[in-house]
């Protein structure tokens, strides 16, 4: 079935070394909200990669860094055509250190902020907005080793620690310091693209593991948040403000994905405190947690309880070995990652192929994906079953 046109187009400037979540959670959560989003990087053409980072915060003086995602562009930066799209966003992580210092890079953000188009930048992306010259007399927050370069910039700098808001939004200008703050920086531009959200008030619940993949939580989990729901994310003996770490699964041209850690996730419920009748929907991640959350009874519990009640599950990649486990399967329709189809087979479903590996199919109250490729039709997906709407004026 052909794909409704997108009402709205947006346009994220890559660089090598980006920071992993501030390129990946914005480009599909915008595309699960019905936004068209292509995605450049000076030198390189569609289909090549950039290399992402993840940064966090490791009890150091500064940031730690390590290797993420490889990250695929979809389209050409020397064929991007400012007229034809309604948004920028610019990631952060260190690529911004060496875009601020291209001048096609700097006249491509130029033209988007003549044009008063919505420009959104995170982090260290403050760093080409003020090498272009646009942050002048404009209200701006980033990273905070970011701030003499905006306060140099002539902008008026916005200090967000210890207040309640974490972005700054001047005009067409959204900024925001760090991926930790992606919920309030993309409600932000889905608002300044004319973006209206109805139906977000609902509560999800997230099955937490470690090692559960990088992706998988945090993109879904963020997407959520920023359309206004309340998402709380638990894992078995651990208790909020816990955390989970978090393993990079990637298609690096092995036999079978490759794995690096990831960036640790944080808990903000505890799993033995929650009462599942207060949720409107589950969402399990994938990764390897769920080959020991399938052995914990009180986990198959939690999962018989949302499928008994009809309410929306939805499960990716690894995470249908729980809901084998839990016998919730029989008669279903569903995919999985393809190393899962035995476990999928043996409980008594139907296999569904996931052929492309980022198609996600929808069985009554039960949405299932393989991969996370495949985020922007999960996401939408349960959005549809929990009757969230993104709608554009045309």
């Amino acid at each position: 079935m052909a794909k409704p046109r997108s009402l709205k187009s947006v346009l994220i400037l890559c660089g090598d070394y980006m920071e992993d979540y501030e390129v990946m959670v914005p480009f599909q959560a915008l595309q699960a909200y019905g936004v068209s989003v292509d995605t450049v990087c000076p030198g390189k053409k569609s289909g090549d990669v950039c290399r992402t980072s993840v940064h966090q915060s490791s009890g150091h003086q500064t940031y730690s860094e390590s290797r993420g995602h490889n990250f695929t562009l979809n389209a050409n930066f020397e064929e991007v055509d400012v007229a034809g799209y309604d948004g920028l966003l610019i990631p952060g992580g260190r690529a911004p250190e060496y875009l601020a210092m291209d001048g096609s890079v700097l006249d491509l953000v130029r033209r988007f902020s003549d044009s008063r188009k919505p420009i959104a930048s995170i982090c260290h992306g403050q760093l080409i907005l003020a090498a272009a010259g646009v942050v002048s007399g404009r209200r701006c927050t980033a990273f905070s080793a970011v701030k003499p370069a905006l306060v140099a910039a002539g902008s008026h700098w916005v200090e967000t620690k210890g207040t309640t808001t974490k972005c700054v939004c001047d005009g067409n200008l959204v900024t925001a310091p760090t991926y930790l703050e992606h919920p309030e920086f993309i409600r932000c531009f889905v608002g300044a693209l004319g973006g209206v959200v109805t139906g977000a008030d609902k509560r999800i619940l997230f099955l937490c593991g470690d090692y559960m993949e990088d992706y998988e939580v945090m993109v879904p989990f963020q997407s959520f948040q920023a359309l206004g729901c309340l998402v709380d994310a638990v894992c078995p003996k651990k208790r909020a403000g816990e955390s989970c770490p978090t393993a990079i699964h990637d298609f690096e041209g092995d036999q079978t994905y490759s794995e690096k850690p990831g960036h640790d996730f944080t808990l903000n419920a505890t799993f033995e405190d929650i009462d599942a009748s207060t949720y409107d929907a589950l969402v399990i991640p994938g990764g390897r947690a769920p080959e020991y959350l399938a052995l914990d009874e009180e986990v198959l519990a939690l999962v018989k309880e949302f499928m008994d009640k009809g309410k929306p599950v939805a499960s990716i990649c690894h995470g249908q070995q729980i809901l084998s486990a839990a016998g919730v399967l029989k008669g279903r329709k569903c995919t999985a990652y393809p190393a899962v189809k035995l476990n999928v087979v043996l409980a008594g479903a139907t296999w569904l192929e996931p052929d492309p590996i980022d198609r996600c199919f929808t069985d009554g109250n039960l949405v299932t994906g393989a991969a996370w490729p495949g985020h922007p039709e999960f996401i939408s997906q349960l959005m549809a079953l929990l009757n969230i709407k993104v709608s554009f004026a045309s």
